[in-house]
């Protein structure tokens, strides 16, 4: 894993970005880079092991479906963390991905298939979603919102 860098800007966010091998060493690292700029911005333990799940879920998408493990391909993987939350890039350098095209999990005759749950577990840990295709290459940009801090402005609650 390579990492190109880290550097803030003035409005008060963070940009780090890794370049990856296809292999599948690469998601488990890039679900522990994941959970690491998490917890550095603040999420709760929770929310930083989902963020986690939906990189690694992610990675796994981009080395096995769209760079097929090819050695000559890459995953580059970007983290922006500015106060309101965390925005995450994955892309690959494969044929590129219709969205509307993946079956759903959920449907009776895929529940008992080994994959296919990778999106329905991003779109489900996730606050945004959002595919490109980059020619070549797919490009999945997942964004999460920090929750606002609890109101204690109407006194304390009574039930």
């Amino acid at each position: 894993m390579h990492r190109r860098g880290l550097a803030s800007d003035t409005m008060n966010a963070t940009r780090l970005s890794y370049t990856l091998d296809s292999t599948l060493e690469s998601a488990n690292k890039a679900e522990v880079a994941a959970r690491a700029v998490a917890l550095r911005s603040e999420f709760a333990e929770a929310d930083a092991d989902n963020i986690a799940t939906a990189v690694r879920e992610a990675t796994l998408n981009a080395v096995l479906h769209g760079n097929q493990y090819d050695p000559c391909k890459h995953v580059t993987l970007l983290f922006e963390a500015a106060p309101e939350g965390l925005t995450v890039r994955v892309c690959d350098q494969g044929e590129g991905l219709d969205p509307a095209a993946i079956p759903d999990p959920l449907a009776p005759e895929n529940l008992l298939k080994q994959s296919g749950r990778g999106i329905f577990l991003i779109r489900a840990f996730m606050d945004e979603v959002r595919f490109c295709n980059t020619s070549p290459g797919t490009e999945i940009t997942m964004k999460k919102d920090k929750a606002p801090p609890p109101s204690h402005a109407d006194g304390p609650s009574s039930f």
